[in-house]
Parts: C-alpha cells; structure tokens; sequence
C-alpha cells in the first residue's frame, strides 16, 4: 500500500515537473528586429512627382477624363503624400475623386511594396547567416569521421565508410 502511494506521489510530481518546464519554454519571447529612423525614413517613400499637383489640377479644370489623369500619373510614376485637408482642397480645385482616390492607393499599395521587400531582405539575411551558423556548428576537423578512418568500425575491417560527414 505504501508502495503505491509513493508511485502515485512520484508520478504526480515529474507531471508537475514536465508541465513546469513546458511552460516556461512557451512563455520566452524571441527579439523583436527594430527601425531606426534612418531605416525608416529609407523604407517610407518621399514624394516624386514628375507630374505636379497644379499640373493635375489644371488638366481636371480643362475637363479631361479622370481615367486619362490616372494613366498621366501612372505614366509619370508619381507619388503624393497627401493630407485629408489636402486632398479636400484638390477636390474643391476640380479634382476628381477617383484620381484622389488613386493617390491615395497607388501610395499606400507602394508603401507596402518597400515594407515587405525590407522584411523579405532582413529574412533572407538572417537564413543565410543560419546556414553559415549551421555550417560552423557542423564541421568536421575528421574528413572520414572520428579517428580518420575511411572503413566501417576500425582500421582492421575493409569496407567503404557510411560515416563521412556530409559538407554543405
């Protein structure tokens, strides 16, 4: 009976044990990669505008289609950044809404575009310093495995070696 009792006791304990430590591997955190505001301000566009805003809204007080006006834009690869206040102001000039509307998502989709070509590349950067991590953790100083030898077990037994660490 106090056998039992004391296995009953023993198990309940490595089960607290095993949830223990389980838990605390769960519960780290891994680094968080920051900007700085130099990265930033590289990542985020600066405005460009081979087309002018005065330049779109003259076209929109001359009466052109706002479909062509978008095709200018996208021709001239411009970008805006624009504030509401801005864009009410434009809009108030004669500007259409949908050419509004297509600065603002041409700017937000470009936006988006340089933020993940930033992950992408920071990504790649860090698989490849793994596999460099990786290499230098599995060198072998021993081209044939422990001891030099190119045979199975020892120097006595004839036979191609399945030791030979492989080399990436």
């Amino acid at each position: 009976m106090n056998r039992i009792i004391i296995l009953i006791i023993s198990i309940a304990f490595f089960m607290a044990g095993c949830a223990t430590n389980q838990s605390q591997r769960t519960n780290e955190t891994p680094p968080i990669d920051r900007i700085s505001d130099a990265e930033l301000s590289r990542i985020l566009l600066k405005p460009s505008g081979a087309l002018s805003l005065d330049e779109i809204v003259k076209m929109s007080k001359e009466h052109i289609a706002a479909e062509q006006i978008i095709e200018k834009i996208k021709a001239s690869n411009s970008y805006y950044d624009l504030t509401p206040s801005q864009s009410q102001q434009l809009n108030k000039q004669g500007v259409d809404i949908k050419v509004l509307d297509y600065i603002y998502e041409s700017r937000e989709a470009a936006l988006k575009n340089n933020i993940a070509e930033e992950i992408n590349k920071r990504e790649r950067a860090k698989k490849n310093a793994e596999k460099q991590l990786d290499r230098e953790r599995n060198f072998s100083p021993y081209p044939y495995g422990y001891g030099g030898y190119p045979y199975w077990g020892s120097q006595f037994y004839w036979g191609p070696s399945i030791y030979y660490r492989h080399r990436r």
